[in-house]
């Protein structure tokens, strides 16, 4: 309730401010998820430093000449910073890939499997029969 009676009011002479209030209005449920996942982080801090190093690469080398030289280049950083996260080695991991075996799972089923995880442990116990379904 105290949602929609911030979010929305409308003032005569802002038009920038009512757009902003309205886009909130839209995205009500996204905004609210917090509520139902309180582990959830309120702050983009751990996104801002998987950013970082690729600020300070462009800023040493430049950008790269090509947009497919781009897209290689941002796909290879986020493999190796999802490996690192998960705690897999990213060389194994594309050694893996190279040679179609299973040493180093596929990195989406772990997330999968992890996420799974942690909303199971996250769940109250009377709730925890909505995971397995």
């Amino acid at each position: 309730r105290g949602f929609d009676a911030i979010f929305a009011q409308t003032f005569e002479d802002n038009a920038p401010l009512n757009a902003v209030l309205k886009q909130f209005t839209n995205h009500k449920a996204e905004l609210l998820r917090v509520l139902e996942m309180p582990a959830l982080p309120l702050h983009t801090n751990a996104a801002e430093s998987d950013i970082r190093e690729m600020v300070t690469r462009r800023k040493i080398s430049g950008t790269t000449r090509h947009d497919l030289g781009r897209q290689a280049r941002d796909t290879f950083v986020g493999l190796k910073k999802t490996c690192r996260k998960l705690g897999f080695s990213f060389w194994q991991y594309l050694t893996s890939r190279l040679k179609h075996d299973d040493t180093v799972p596929l990195l989406p089923d772990v997330i999968r499997q992890r996420a799974a995880q942690a909303t199971a442990q996250a769940l109250p116990a009377e709730s925890a029969c909505f995971v397995a379904s």
